[in-house]
């Protein structure tokens, strides 16, 4: 085979694939509806998937997936449930079986156990309506019959394209009608680049007796001891209250001592700079950096929601810089 014809075999099955998931496209429909709508009436069980051969690694990328959008799942190999791991399925959990021909030998177990147990849901992902699994499932999504690409139509391809589609199909409607956010997905993924991307200011901020700050009552000494304690750059002045009022800067502190040779003697409210720029607790840590790049400024208050008057930490740019974030 020629360079030519090797790349024309890749166009033709890159085509035989974008057929299959047009003709998949034209199928959603009441039947996905309903799988979703299942799927999210789980209230305490767990979504358990199992497939055989390329649909069984399809069926692991569906529970990973769906796992990572606030469904609970877990994948189940079906020969292990045939041998002791059927009690891992409880009368909470729904079941979802994916075989393109509806008759894989090693799923008629797990399919008559749930017909066996009316309390758990069977969901099934086949593309034969003469099949056991769509006979016996509670709710079936019917993939469109495709040819599969390469010789004799014989290789998984276009129809385990369709499955893992699907998949993430189900899994991202599940996820908007859940309403879940970036800082829900954060709580599923702590480590990786993904996870440095999704910090919050609430992680990275300063708190307690490490955040700079000081009442607007107090003198000039005592502000310019408390900045060279804490080595922030920065000190925050509350009222009696304990709301913020103002912010003073090594900056701030350099440029006073140059027009007056008697710092020390000035007021707070002299020197501060009145309602210092802050962020909410739970914004992107991403978002802090962005604000003091546009202002040219190294830190910020943080407040919660509402509440901008009440400092309860400070976010510094060299702790955002050092967490990688960018």
């Amino acid at each position: 085979m020629d360079k030519n014809n090797i790349q024309k075999v890749g166009i033709e099955v890159i085509q035989y694939e974008i057929n299959a998931l047009q003709k998949l496209k034209s199928n959603i429909g009441r039947s996905f509806d309903k799988v979703v709508k299942l799927l999210l009436s789980l209230k305490n069980g767990k979504v358990i998937i199992s497939g055989v051969g390329k649909s069984g690694i399809i069926a692991r990328k569906w529970s990973a997936t769906l796992s990572s959008v606030g469904v609970p799942s877990f994948f189940l190999d079906p020969t292990n449930a045939s041998h002791g791991d059927m009690g891992q399925i409880t009368s909470n959990d729904l079941v979802i079986l994916i075989s393109n021909s509806g008759q894989s030998e090693e799923l008629k177990n797990i399919i008559q156990y749930t017909v066996r147990n009316k309390n758990i849901k069977l969901i099934g992902i086949t593309s034969k309506k003469d099949s056991l699994l769509y006979k016996n499932s509670n709710q079936v999504f019917l993939i469109p019959s495709i040819k599969e690409a390469g010789p004799e139509n014989i290789v998984p391809t276009s129809s385990t394209t369709s499955q893992l589609a699907l998949g993430d199909a189900i899994a991202i409607a599940c996820m908007k009608y859940k309403k879940f956010t970036k800082l829900d997905f954060k709580k599923f993924h702590p480590s990786g680049t993904l996870s440095i991307k999704l910090k919050t200011v609430e992680d990275l901020m300063i708190t307690g007796n490490k955040i700079p700050i000081i009442s607007i009552k107090s003198n000039m000494k005592k502000a310019i001891s408390i900045i060279n304690k804490k080595k922030l750059g920065v000190l925050i002045i509350k009222d009696k209250k304990g709301k913020t009022v103002g912010i003073i800067t090594d900056g701030d502190l350099k440029r006073m001592a140059q027009k007056y040779q008697k710092l020390q003697s000035l007021e707070l409210n002299k020197v501060m700079k009145k309602n210092p720029v802050s962020i909410e607790k739970d914004k992107l840590a991403a978002n802090a950096l962005s604000i003091m790049n546009s202002k040219k400024i190294t830190s910020l208050c943080v407040h919660k929601k509402n509440n901008k008057k009440k400092t309860i930490g400070l976010i510094h740019v060299h702790d955002i810089l050092k967490s990688n974030i960018n």
